[in-house]
């Protein structure tokens, strides 16, 4: 048996960082800050520890474009390094000069916010430039040195004297290829991008600052001005600072740093906070919604130690909760070696569980604080709360505590407040709760206003996702079921105190139905007779409740059966025996009862808007003959 170490040619592998490690090339303007940020970070440690004997004081980054000699700098005024350290963090690849002082200061330092893992981010660096040059003097008393490369293996090392301050200078040598890089817009548009929150200033130019006027100056007089560094990021976003410490201005402040574009107000903010059994903080927003499934997505950004890695948060952030905006910010998310993506494993799910937990929790809260305020902010929200209930189990279990049913009267309901409302009233021959709703209080302004004079309550239920909604709740609720006010006619489902006494017999019963089957002559519609309250209207057109269901469903993207195609017109045509106008078409001679029966559809098509196109105009022709009349 033979035992061994692989050996790894730089030759070969050098190339390949190059090219390959980045999927994107500007990423490496973003892995030179962090390594800045992560020199800035261990003085402060150390300082604060006693270790190193210098005053930390306000240390900053700065980015600077010399576009005449094609070079783009990098300044920190952090630890700097020593040529032995620069030997060691820089000559060897894959080594990381972060996760070594991490491990050395574990008691101390783990929470410092230092960034760096893997060891690969300088040499991002070469994708861009032909050459990179260090200029680094360490915090310790020792010699500058300075490292050139060429992107080659071969590197020359030596003490310097061009350097006296302390810190790490980066200069690149930019390449022909990427000369985009020398373009001050284009390196701003990057620090905004991926920096606009790292937790050191980074000065990107100057500015002019105007100095206040004593207050006995002239009014004729002119202000001074000066230059003064242009920091070009926030160190200390919001999601960085104890929820105490905010206030409502404060969230919206930050919501429009972040989304400058974004003119209305978000309705109210989630402040995550945790550190265990992970570390994870950031702000969600909920904007408003309204029945909108449209609205656009990846607006929630993640970050690794306030260095912005995506706005792709899917798998972390559950499917319902990607309609929010806002801000998740966790050094514990697993990331892949250049920091663009997540890795699934099980860190994530339990980040996402506890987000999906945290939300839950809030609305509870908000409900609880205000009433009517969330009433208010209802259907704004309630496509992202409907849809976390048929997504996430846990969500759902916990939803009865703030989902709201509306009624088509503007009242609200929790769902113990509705089984108490509704039940003395709405159960069938079998006890179970009957549940009516309508999806539109325009169109079904009549089935609405016929149930309701029954003393019945009526939902409004108007969402996109409605039929997922309700097929969820009749599966996990114990003895209720749900009906549209213009699906099967609700005196079928509702238990009836007293039944109500026909006035035909089954003799008039049968030739009524066969005269109104013969005069319509159209197989999308089943005749029912029913002996109704003689004050209901004559025709009703209704809908097989599981047909319209599963029609809805598919409209909405219900996905496995729902996905297969258009499902058939169906509809019953429902004749109250009792109204007069049934007497009527008894009475009526022969050769009238057709264009009176078909008169009579079309009232009761028009109540469901399906009286369309040429139906239409030869029934509003028929109508003005007969007002000449």
């Amino acid at each position: 048996m033979t035992k061994g170490n692989i050996n790894v040619s730089v030759e070969n592998i050098f190339p390949l960082i190059k090219k390959f490690l980045y999927s994107d090339h500007e990423i490496f303007l973003r892995e030179l800050i962090s390594n800045a940020t992560d020199a800035t970070l261990k003085l402060k440690h150390l300082t604060s520890i006693g270790e190193a004997k210098i005053e930390y004081g306000n240390p900053k980054i700065e980015v600077k474009v010399d576009k005449e000699n094609k070079k783009l700098h990098i300044i920190d005024q952090g630890i700097g390094m020593t040529g032995e350290e620069v030997e060691k963090y820089i000559n060897q690849v894959a080594f990381s000069g972060a996760e070594e002082f991490l491990e050395k200061y574990k008691d101390t330092a783990k929470d410092s916010g230092i960034i760096g893992h893997f060891g690969l981010g300088f040499y991002s660096a070469f994708m861009v430039a032909e050459k990179v040059e260090i200029l680094t003097k360490s915090y310790k008393e020792e010699p500058a040195v300075r490292w050139i490369c060429d992107g080659s293996p071969e590197f020359t090392l030596e003490e310097t004297t061009d350097k006296t301050e302390r810190g790490t200078e980066i200069i690149l040598y930019i390449a022909e290829d990427s000369t985009e890089f020398l373009e001050e817009s284009k390196i701003r548009e990057l620090l905004l991008k991926y920096n606009k929150f790292m937790p050191v200033p980074i000065k990107f130019g100057t500015k002019t600052h105007t100095l206040p006027l004593p207050e006995d100056t002239p009014e004729d007089a002119v202000a001074e001005t000066e230059e003064v560094d242009n920091i070009i990021n926030n160190p200390t976003p919001a999601w960085t600072i104890a929820p105490s410490e905010l206030n409502n201005e404060d969230y919206m402040k930050f919501y429009h740093e972040l989304y400058p574009m974004q003119f209305e107000e978000p309705l109210f903010n989630i402040h995550l906070n945790v550190d265990y059994p992970f570390n994870l903080t950031g702000i969600l927003f909920f904007p408003k919604l309204s029945n909108n499934l449209n609205i656009e997505k990846d607006k929630i950004q993640l970050y690794q130690n306030q260095v912005f890695v995506t706005d792709e948060v899917k798998g972390i952030v559950p499917d319902f909760l990607m309609l929010l905006r806002g801000v998740i910010d966790s050094p514990d998310i697993p990331l892949n070696v250049s920091r663009s993506y997540l890795q699934a494993d099980g860190a994530v799910k339990k980040i996402s569980s506890y987000i999906t937990k945290k939300v839950a929790d809030k609305m509870a809260s908000l409900i609880n604080e205000n009433r009517e305020d969330y009433e208010k902010k209802w259907n704004d929200i309630k496509v992202v709360i409907e849809y976390g209930i048929i997504t996430e189990e846990k969500f759902a279990e916990k939803s009865d505590k703030f989902t709201l049913y509306p009624t088509s009267d503007g009242k609200y309901f929790l769902w113990n407040e509705l089984e108490e409302k509704i039940k003395p009233n709405q159960t069938d021959k079998d006890g179970n709760l009957i549940i009516l709703y309508a999806s539109n209080a325009d169109e079904q302004h009549s089935y609405i206003q016929a149930a309701k004079d029954k003393g019945y309550e009526v939902l409004l239920l108007d969402s996109p996702i409605i039929p997922h909604v309700i097929q969820k709740l009749e599966t996990s609720k114990d003895k209720i079921s749900f009906a549209r006010v213009d699906a099967d006619h609700i005196n079928n489902l509702i238990k009836k105190d007293e039944p109500i006494i026909s006035k035909l017999n089954e003799t008039e019963k049968e030739s009524l139905k066969r005269n109104v089957e013969e005069s319509i002559n159209d197989k999308k519609f089943t005749v029912q007779l029913e002996d109704l309250d003689s004050t209901d209207a004559p025709f009703t057109i209704t809908q097989p409740e599981f047909m319209r269901r599963m029609k809805d469903m598919q409209a909405t993207g219900g996905g496995g059966m729902f996905g297969m195609g258009g499902f058939p017109e169906m509809y019953n045509l429902v004749v109250n025996s009792n109204s007069e106008f049934a007497g009527q078409i008894l009475k009526t001679e022969d050769n009238e009862k057709a264009d009176l029966i078909k008169h009579a559809l079309d009232l009761a098509k028009l109540s469901q808007n399906l009286l369309k196109g040429k139906e239409l105009t030869e029934f509003i022709q028929r109508s003005y003959k007969q007002l000449e009349k």
